[in-house]
């Protein structure tokens, strides 16, 4: 029997993923995804357990963002950064916020911290690059299914289609999602009123002078392109204002990215993949 996920195509040039690649500028949303997958009482519980982000925050966002990087563009290891995953969070199990046993790899738990990053990844193309047709947003989402099942996550866990993932991450915010300690701690860390600087090299008065618009922009990018409902759920407050810089934001990161060098805006793996697509 072959091992789980290992017979599946990982992603290649002619996947919408490796047209798109992954520019920098979507670390924007990374504190949405990661909101919508902490707000999960699993997820929530296993970060509260196991995960050290609190004390190395841009550490973490750093190996999270090499991971997806990998899986969406790395061909063959794809399949090997999977199987380290899954085995890394076979051991994370414990006694959740209502008492009861949890495990990381528990199905409904996996797929939707695999899903949601489709859903702030098209998010993030919608409002910083330009609209998804429908046609589009149904090849990202296939892109995101093929993914799944290299990350051993079965088809019945997967919505089939657009369509009905919006009905699925419907349900599962008005359901299953709930502000928790990890939620609280994720939005204190938002706040960057304790993080150091992203690196050594940063003096840290220079990082004290560029913490209030960072702060900004992580939550007006993050908590804004939340789901209304979601925020809701929060206690996350939103006002036209915010909209407004929001909107403002966007359109500025619309009009400015293509003037950057596709080097330089796109991360290596993603820059590489944009190239191998348009190569076809």
């Amino acid at each position: 029997m072959a091992e789980q996920g290992s017979d599946v195509a990982p992603l290649g040039p002619d996947s919408l993923t490796w047209r798109f690649g992954f520019p920098r500028t979507a670390l924007l949303l990374a504190g949405r995804a990661l909101l919508m997958q902490t707000a999960h009482p699993t997820v929530g519980a296993g970060v509260r357990d196991f995960s050290n982000f609190r004390a190395d925050p841009w550490g973490r966002l750093d190996r999270t963002v090499t991971s997806q990087l990998t899986l969406l563009f790395g061909g063959q290891d794809s399949v090997r950064e999977a199987r380290r995953l899954r085995e890394m969070h076979e051991s994370i199990t414990g006694t959740g916020f209502a008492g009861r046993p949890y495990r990381a790899l528990s199905p409904d738990a996996w797929a939707w911290v695999h899903l949601s990053n489709f859903d702030s990844g098209a998010v993030f193309l919608d409002l910083f690059v330009r609209p998804l047709t429908d046609a589009e947003r149904e090849r990202l989402y296939a892109d995101y299914r093929q993914v799944g099942r290299i990350l051993g996550i079965s088809d019945d866990d997967m919505p089939p289609d657009v369509g009905a993932f919006r009905s699925y991450a419907a349900d599962m915010i008005e359901s299953r999602l709930i502000p928790n300690v990890a939620t609280h701690d994720l939005l204190e860390v938002m706040s960057l009123s304790d993080v150091p600087p992203p690196h050594r090299l940063v003096p840290r008065p220079l990082w004290a002078a560029l913490r209030p618009a960072g702060r900004f922009l992580l939550r007006d990018a993050s908590v804004g392109t939340l789901p209304p409902r979601l925020r809701e759920k929060l206690g996350l407050t939103w006002t036209e204002a915010q909209q407004r810089r929001l909107l403002g934001l966007a359109a500025v990161v619309r009009r400015t990215s293509p003037a950057v060098p596709a080097r330089l805006l796109h991360y290596p793996p993603g820059y590489r993949a944009v190239r191998a697509a348009r190569s076809r």
